[in-house]
C-alpha cells in the first residue's frame, strides 16, 4: 500500500517541510499561491509529445495487464442494484474467465449503500472496495452529513473512500475550509485509504489544479483524483501531468508516496497506454503500481480485454467475446 502518513492537522502531523504552510489560513494561502505557475503551453506540448510514443509489441501485453490491475471498476448510477454490483464484482475477480493469466482489477467502486454487497462478493479476493462519499458528486452538503456519509461507507466495509472537495469553497479562496474538510474526512476513514476528487473540469486552470493537488496532499489525501466522471471535461493528459508532478515533488520533499487517479473519459487501451507513459515519464517507474496509480473507469476494461486477446491470438477479438457492461 502507499506509505502511511499522519494527519496534517495544523500544529499536528504535518511533514516538517510543510509545517509552516498549514499553520493557519494566511499561511496556507501564501503557500498555495507561492507555488510555481504552470506553463500551460509547455504542459500541453509535453503531454501531446508523450502521447505519440509507441511501445514495443513485447511490452504491449505487460502494459495491458498493468492497466487492468489498476482499474477501479465503477458503477455509480441511481439505478444500481445489488445484482448489478454482484455481476461487476464477478467481472472484477475474473475479468476474462476463458483466458488464463488475466489479473483482477484493483477495486470495485460503488455508492455507500452497495458497499456491503461488494464486500460480500469480494471476500478473500484482495480486491479493494471503494465507495464515493461526501455528497458525491456535487460535494454540496454540511460537513456533518459528509462525515456521516464517510463513516457509513467505512462501517459497511469500504477499504477506500473517494471524496469530493467543495469546489465552490476552493474557487472562492476558502482554502482553510477545504483543508479542514479533507482532514476530517481522512480521520473518519480510519484505516481506509482516501482519494480526494478535485473535479479539475470545474477548476478551469492548471494553476488551480496544482493548488488543489497540493492542498489535498497537505490535508492527508492518499490519492488525488481528477474527476467524478459526472462533469466534462473529466480526466485529461495535461491535467494528469500536473497532478503526477505534484506527487513526485511531494515525495521528493517528504519521502511519502501518494497516488494519482484519473477518472472519466478513459475508454480505450490506447488511452490507457498514454497515461502509463505519462506516469513513467513524469512521476517515475515506482508509480507504475496499482497502489499508486488507478484508472477510474467502467468501459475501459472491455477494450483492454479485447486488445489482450488480440495480442495473444494475433487477430482482433470483438466485443462479442467479452462481457460488456
Amino acid at each position: 500500500m502507499a506509505q502511511a502518513h499522519t494527519s496534517t492537522a495544523p500544529g499536528g502531523g504535518s511533514p516538517p517541510a510543510f509545517a509552516d504552510a498549514t499553520r493557519d489560513e494566511t499561511s496556507l494561502r501564501r503557500f498555495l499561491h507561492g507555488l510555481p505557475g504552470v506553463d500551460a503551453v509547455g504542459v500541453e506540448q509535453r503531454a501531446a509529445g508523450l502521447a505519440t510514443r509507441s511501445i514495443k509489441k513485447a511490452s504491449k501485453l505487460w502494459a495491458i495487464d498493468t492497466a487492468i490491475s489498476m482499474v477501479d471498476l465503477t458503477t455509480l448510477e441511481g439505478a444500481d442494484t445489488a445484482g448489478k454490483v454482484r455481476s461487476l464484482c464477478a467481472k472484477g475477480r475474473r475479468p476474462d474467465p476463458e483466458v488464463p493469466g488475466v489479473p483482477s482489477v484493483a477495486a470495485i467502486c460503488v455508492y455507500p449503500d452497495m458497499v456491503a454487497t461488494a464486500v460480500d462478493q469480494l471476500a478473500g479476493s484482495g480486491i479493494g472496495v471503494a465507495s464515493v462519499a461526501t455528497a458525491f458528486p456535487s460535494g454540496r452538503s454540511s460537513l456533518k452529513v459528509k462525515l456521516e456519509d464517510t463513516a457509513f461507507a467505512v462501517e459497511q466495509g469500504a477499504t477506500e473512500i473517494d471524496m469530493v472537495i467543495d469546489r465552490g469553497a476552493f474557487l472562492s479562496g476558502r482554502y482553510g475550509q477545504v483543508f479542514d474538510e479533507i482532514r476530517q474526512v481522512k480521520a473518519a476513514c480510519g484505516d481506509a485509504h482516501l482519494k480526494v476528487i478535485l473535479e479539475t473540469g470545474e477548476l478551469a486552470t492548471y494553476d488551480n489544479a496544482r493548488r488543489a493537488s497540493w492542498l489535498a496532499l497537505l490535508a492527508g489525501g492518499d490519492f488525488i483524483k481528477t474527476s467524478t466522471g459526472k462533469v466534462s471535461p473529466a480526466a485529461t493528459l495535461p491535467v494528469t501531468h500536473v497532478m503526477l508532478q505534484a506527487v513526485h515533488d511531494w515525495h521528493a520533499a517528504t519521502g511519502e508516496l501518494r497516488g494519482v487517479k484519473p477518472a472519466g473519459g478513459i475508454r480505450t487501451t490506447k488511452d490507457a497506454v498514454r497515461y502509463l507513459v505519462a506516469v513513467r515519464e513524469v512521476a517515475g517507474e515506482r508509480w507504475l503500481d496499482p497502489r499508486l496509480f488507478r484508472f477510474g473507469a467502467s468501459s475501459l476494461l472491455n477494450d483492454l480485454l479485447m486488445q489482450r486477446r488480440t495480442q495473444l491470438s494475433g487477430h482482433y477479438s470483438g466485443p462479442d467475446y467479452v462481457t460488456v457492461d
